[in-house]
């Protein structure tokens, strides 16, 4: 699995014009699915997301994480992180995992975030969908589960 973290003010998806997820303070995380992923990437993700700590404590330190606050997660379907550019101009994409396996390991992600305690929006899995955000920071983070 592969993530784009990106602390935000705010974030929110939009699916034919209706918003489908919204947060405040917190973090939207883009997420991917690849061929070869199981539930154990999925484990090390909800391990390791709630409590990366790139939030602000009262000195100005990154230094409290998202289980600290009250800050919520954002959870976006993004199967173009594993987009391969080493040949031509056209991505392919043949390294994400097909949709209902990848459909299935994002959802597990979403509930293990919520067991975990934390507050979690969601966009709309496979949908085409408007993102907007306030970036924080800005800092944004890039987690890759094979990278353990």
């Amino acid at each position: 699995m592969r993530a784009v973290l990106q602390r935000v003010k705010e974030a929110s998806v939009t699916v034919d014009g209706a918003v489908v997820g919204a947060i405040g303070p917190g973090l939207l995380v883009l997420l991917g699915v690849g061929k070869g992923d199981t539930d154990a990437d999925v484990d090390f993700m909800v391990d390791k997301v709630p409590g990366l700590r790139i939030f602000e404590d009262e000195a100005g330190k990154m230094n409290r994480a998202l289980v600290d606050g009250s800050k919520a997660l954002l959870a976006v379907s993004q199967f173009t992180l594993f987009a391969d550019t080493k040949k031509g101009r056209r991505p392919s994409f043949i390294d994400a995992m097909p949709p209902d396996e990848a459909r299935r390991l994002y959802a597990a992600f979403c509930e293990k975030c919520r067991a975990a305690g934390l507050t979690v929006a969601e966009g709309v899995f496979a949908a085409d969908m408007k993102v907007a955000l306030v970036n924080d920071g800005p800092v944004t983070i890039l987690l890759d589960s094979r990278a353990r």
